[in-house]
């Protein structure tokens, strides 16, 4: 079959990366059109040869500096079963953060060695059940310490523990999170308290954990120095700190162009200015807003150009040079034999995921916007970003019924005058036509669950898995329900 389809905004736009994978699933309408036809509009398709490489690239960071290291994948970034277990498969571990998460991730082969709990509230159940499997558990504040002394103790058994610690001082500034221990209390909190007939004498604390907000590798990097330190000096006080974890957050880059994406955020700006933006439904400000006759504000989504991206990243936080000793981060914990350990998400999701749906109906509003329904709702693609900045696919079924160009927007299934998929206008050659397929590309990184619900008692999309990269077929697509 002739391959019959197109980028949006042909001429520009914002040009997502791609792969071949992707393109070849684009020219195939067949296996589009079967695959559609038994699981429903959306479906989301999981590629695991590119999950593997993510986690390869990484692996060979760690392995060029000698240092003892363990990555666990996010859990919460994606909630396929498939990729639990070729997280496990490859060697790697699973981050959980929830009941659910864990026992699933137990259910696939987790354990003790290779699974860890960090969830924000954490119930009876969660404590109970992985001190009973030692997988390690990420406590967060006084009350959490208390609950998992006092299970472990009814146990009989010890747990194994490592404290969030937070408040990093960086350039003179605290950094806030509500969550973690500050780090200037935790070494007189574990002195005081942690280690045998103490109070917290059931709880073996082996570790150190972290995650900050935002993007900044000298956040990071002063972040893991400190706990570096910290490290250092306990176990000179007779503790045995075997690792930190960093966790996640690890920037990735999602688009071809860096002019396209200062382009885009210049016209925004200029259009919000003017009164008069052309670039979003409803000249949605997507972060910008004018106060005062002044632009104020912030591009409120994710960063989705990146030079620094991937294991570049994690290399500038290794690289980070402490202050007092003069030596960086890497040899540090090198010379203190402890291990560095990791959470990524979104970047060992690069690649690897595609949400495909099909087209519903086409009409113009009272402003004479084509809208292009979609057979999907907005919680299907969401995440806290304003928008998702990556220009989507059309595939046209029919190449007969050709029209002139036209500019839409996409919107979904939920009778919210919001649910517009894409708040940003995309130009496309000719208007789709009902049974034509639209596909969101490299959406598995928090974008198709991470706040699906089943609003109107619409049916979850369909999760599908697939290794083969030549010769698809539909039946080579592996349904996440089946997977145990």
């Amino acid at each position: 079959m002739k391959p019959n389809y197109t980028k949006g905004n042909p001429e520009g736009g914002l040009t997502a990366i791609t792969s071949n994978w992707m393109h070849g699933i684009f020219k195939d309408q067949k296996i589009i059109g079967e695959l559609i036809e038994k699981h429903g509009s959306p479906i989301n398709l999981h590629h695991l040869p590119s999950f593997s490489d993510n986690i390869i690239t990484f692996k060979n960071l760690f392995e060029s500096y000698g240092l003892r290291h363990q990555l666990y994948y996010a859990r919460k970034a994606n909630k396929s079963k498939s990729l639990v277990k070729q997280a496990l498969s490859d060697g790697i571990g699973v981050d959980t953060a929830s009941l659910r998460e864990l026992e699933q991730s137990i259910s696939l082969g987790g354990n003790g060695r290779n699974l860890v709990l960090t969830s924000a509230i954490k119930t009876k159940e969660q404590y109970a059940l992985a001190i009973q499997t030692q997988v390690p558990i990420i406590l967060d504040n006084w009350d959490e310490c208390e609950q998992a002394q006092r299970i472990a103790a009814e146990m009989n058994q010890q747990a194994i523990v490592g404290i969030r610690t937070s408040g990093f001082n960086v350039e003179g500034t605290k950094l806030y999170s509500r969550f973690g221990f500050d780090i200037a209390a935790v070494e007189d909190f574990v002195l005081a308290y942690f280690g045998e007939n103490k109070l917290f004498k059931n709880l073996n604390l082996q570790g150190f954990h972290f995650h900050l907000d935002g993007y900044s590798t000298l956040q990071r990097g002063k972040a893991l120095s400190d706990c570096i330190r910290l490290s250092g000096r306990l176990n000179a006080n007779d503790y045995q700190i075997d690792f930190i974890d960093m966790g996640g957050g690890i920037l990735m880059n999602y688009l071809e162009s860096e002019t396209q994406w200062k382009a885009f955020d210049q016209a925004l700006q200029e259009g919000v200015k003017a009164n008069e933006n052309p670039l979003t439904f409803n000249g949605h400000g997507l972060g910008y807003e004018m106060i005062n006759n002044e632009l104020s504000g912030k591009l409120k989504t994710y960063p989705f150009f990146n030079t620094t991206n991937g294991p570049a990243f994690l290399k500038e936080v290794l690289d980070f040079k402490d202050s007092e000793s003069g030596d960086v981060n890497a040899h540090r914990l090198k010379a203190l034999n402890l291990e560095i350990r990791i959470e990524p998400g979104r970047s060992l999701l690069n690649q690897v995921g595609m949400t495909l749906a099909k087209v519903a109906h086409r009409k113009q509003d009272a402003k004479g916007q084509w809208l292009v329904g979609l057979e999907m709702n907005m919680s299907q693609m969401m995440s806290s970003s304003e928008d998702f900045l990556l220009d989507p696919y059309v595939i046209y079924v029919d190449e007969a019924k050709k029209s002139g160009p036209v500019e839409v927007f996409f919107t979904g299934a939920y009778c919210l005058e919001r649910d517009v998929l894409l708040k940003r206008k995309i130009s496309l050659p000719q208007l789709p036509a009902i049974g034509d397929f639209v596909a969101f590309v490299n959406t598995a990184g928090y974008m198709m669950h991470f706040f699906e619900t089943e609003a109107h008692l619409f049916e979850l999309s369909q999760n599908l898995s697939f290794s083969s990269k030549e010769d698809l077929s539909a039946s080579e697509f592996v349904e996440d329900d089946l997977i145990g």
